[in-house]
């Protein structure tokens, strides 16, 4: 890995991973890198090319030919696959419900570390990279290590407002799918990281946990 300032901002789904982790990258003038998005956009592309999602080996032989391309400003993030804007078609149903088997195959998850990992070797400002095995696994050695939390409640809720008003019951059912699936995978699972500061935002507002991960960013840059 690079001498690169690395962030890593780590947790389960609807945590508010996304929104802290810009808010930090833009408070700070830093790279910025969701790693969810690039699951979800290798994701999408097997959906198009008809791929058997049931089949890990249908999904590592076709994921190893998608090509993705993260944009890493802050303000304006994007994600292509095969050349293709998908930065909306990967939040649409369809993606959100096949994305986590597709995560836990491992010769996926080789690809996309790599990637990753190049993705942070460039950004010589520094990055906050958020996912669920960025402290882990991505980028061990990263300056700060943060694992965000919410009780299952407020994940519920945050997520069903960003999906215009979604079943917070059946929000909640999905939200906890996810998380036996993402902490139970033999490769990468979700886990607080060696080192990690946890933040619960539950009773926090988005300012506040921005507030509280730029302080340790800072720590760490005048350790």
């Amino acid at each position: 890995m690079s001498s690169t300032l690395v962030v890593a901002v780590d947790g389960p789904s609807g945590s508010g991973k996304s929104s802290t982790a810009r808010g930090v990258a833009t408070r700070l003038s830093l790279a910025y890198l969701d790693t969810g998005a690039m699951y979800r956009a290798v994701t999408w592309a097997l959906l198009q090319r008809g791929t058997d999602l049931g089949d890990p080996d249908a999904i590592a032989r076709d994921a190893a030919d998608v090509q993705i391309v993260s944009g890493t400003d802050p303000g304006a993030p994007t994600i292509t696959a095969d050349g293709t804007d998908v930065s909306q078609a990967i939040r649409e149903d369809d993606v959100t419900a096949h994305v986590s088997p597709v995560a836990a195959v491992p010769q996926v998850r080789t690809l996309l570390v790599e990637l990753q990992r190049r993705v942070i070797a460039s950004a010589d400002q520094g990055i906050v990279v958020e996912g669920r095995d960025i402290g882990s696994t991505v980028a061990p050695d990263a300056a700060v290590k943060v694992y965000l939390v919410a009780d299952a409640e407020a994940r519920a809720a945050r997520r069903a407002a960003e999906r215009g008003g979604a079943d917070q019951e059946a929000t909640a059912a999905s939200l906890a799918a996810r998380d036996r699936i993402d902490s139970t995978r033999a490769t990468s699972p979700l886990t607080r990281a060696d080192g990690a500061v946890q933040i619960d935002g539950t009773h926090l507002s988005l300012e506040e946990v921005v507030d509280a991960v730029a302080a340790l960013v800072e720590e760490a840059r005048t350790a």
